[in-house]
């Protein structure tokens, strides 16, 4: 680690102490649970500042798959066996999770976390709050939403970024005349379309759901979401490949595909293995039409039956991974991570022109909208909420349905389900 992380780790010691019994001090290993890059994170954290201060206490990483993971820390909750005393949750999960019992309520004494509350940016720590408003995991990165697009695409149908973005209308009509100057596609798919206009809610809106629970999948926001998707593929603006797929990673990289909707992270993807050939070829731009969305971000949690001889520790560390501004910057600087924590964010490094964006200082516009995204309350049918609404809009664009019908079935599913 850098001088810097070294150098705060007094002030850490000092500021984020919790008020535990001292014998879980004596605990001579921590377990952490986590996946895929975010398991170099933890490693560096446990090797840096960590270890100095805890020279004998080993930090177990348990990696596994993304999607394992996942799986196993749902049993892992449900039948308290095998659960680490540290576990990383991506945002999506961390909703279903946040319903249960099965996570610490950090809220609460001896932890009062509810004292870091602004030192995150205000979406990343809603995120983290069950319904009762209690915090039950702490943000270490997020995923703002961003425009990806192909600059020399753009040129060769003569647009330029700002017939991109003034609405989802107008970005749909300059797919229109991408696809007719240059054959390319708008994007992989219409569903990401669909799906990102969904999640532009208001402050105080459910994504599926309302505060009464009534479902919303009849309102406007659903409405052009599958219009704009319908019309999408009847314009075959869009690739039909699914993401993360080769043929979609193909797309991009001869160039077959102009523009994506995805987190900041996607830049660091796409520049290390889906499509390096493109480097310099790519500029970000804010969504479409003043949209603000968040995809994807990452979480620390603490699992309310593990060893309890531990939990000094764990809080210990959950705190110091996720609140010490080097550690922060350090896993931006190694694993494209962006921070949750704000009191990183007029850090030099944000200013850093990107070479795979043709220097563009892109970092600056994702710390924008950061600060603008509003996160949905949690529902506890928003899962089945999520597959109800996407089989209805694949209804419509691959088999016609009408669009008032589809949402009409979809609001019928979900006011049934609501009240189970």
């Amino acid at each position: 680690m850098t001088g810097a992380v070294v150098s705060r780790r007094a002030a850490v010691a000092a500021g984020l102490a919790l008020a535990l019994p001292a014998r879980a001090s004596a605990a001579r290993k921590l377990t952490v649970a986590a996946f895929p890059r975010i398991d170099e994170i933890v490693k560096s954290a446990a090797a840096g500042p960590w270890a100095r201060r805890h020279p004998d206490v080993q930090v177990e990483v348990v990696s596994r798959s993304y999607k394992d993971h996942h799986t196993a820390m749902t049993t892992a909750l449900s039948t308290a066996a095998g659960l680490p005393d540290v576990m990383a949750l991506e945002s999506r999960f961390l909703g279903s999770f946040a319903l249960g019992a099965g996570l610490e309520n950090l809220s609460r004494e001896p932890y009062g976390a509810d004292r870091f509350a602004d030192r995150f940016v205000p979406f990343s720590w809603k995120q983290s709050q069950n319904p009762k408003g209690q915090a039950v995991a702490l943000p270490t990165d997020i995923g703002p939403g961003t425009l990806l697009y192909r600059a020399d695409l753009l040129a060769k149908a003569g647009l330029t970024e700002a017939d991109l973005t003034p609405s989802w209308e107008a970005y749909v009509e300059a797919g229109v005349r991408i696809k007719k100057a240059t054959g390319a596609y708008l994007l992989g798919s219409a569903q990401s379309l669909a799906d990102i206009i969904v999640r532009g809610v208001k402050p105080g809106e459910g994504q599926y759901y309302g505060p009464d629970h009534q479902p919303l999948v009849t309102s406007e926001r659903f409405v052009r979401a599958f219009e704009l998707a319908k019309r999408v593929r009847a314009y075959g603006l869009d690739a039909r490949v699914q993401p993360w797929s080769n043929e979609w990673a193909e797309g991009f990289k001869r160039g077959h595909v102009a523009t994506d909707l995805r987190g900041c992270w996607m830049v660091g993807q796409m520049a290390n293995w889906i499509a390096p050939n493109t480097k310099g070829l790519w500029r970000a731009a804010q969504l479409p039409g003043g949209t603000y969305a968040a995809f994807g971000g990452t979480f620390y949690a603490l699992p309310r039956r593990a060893a309890p001889e531990n939990k000094t520790l764990a809080w210990e560390f959950l705190q110091q991974i996720t609140l010490d501004p080097a550690l922060q910057l350090a896993a931006f600087k190694l694993e494209d991570a962006f921070p949750a924590l704000q009191g990183t964010y007029e850090d030099p490094f944000f200013e850093q022109p990107l070479p795979f964006l043709g220097g563009q200082r892109a970092r600056m516009l994702w710390r924008d909208a950061a600060r603008r995204i509003v996160v949905p309350p949690v529902h506890k049918q928003n899962t089945f909420a999520d597959e109800v609404v996407n089989t209805e809009l694949d209804n419509v664009i691959a088999r016609g349905k009408p669009i008032p019908q589809a949402l009409a079935d979809a609001q019928r599913l979900l006011e049934k389900r609501a009240r189970r």
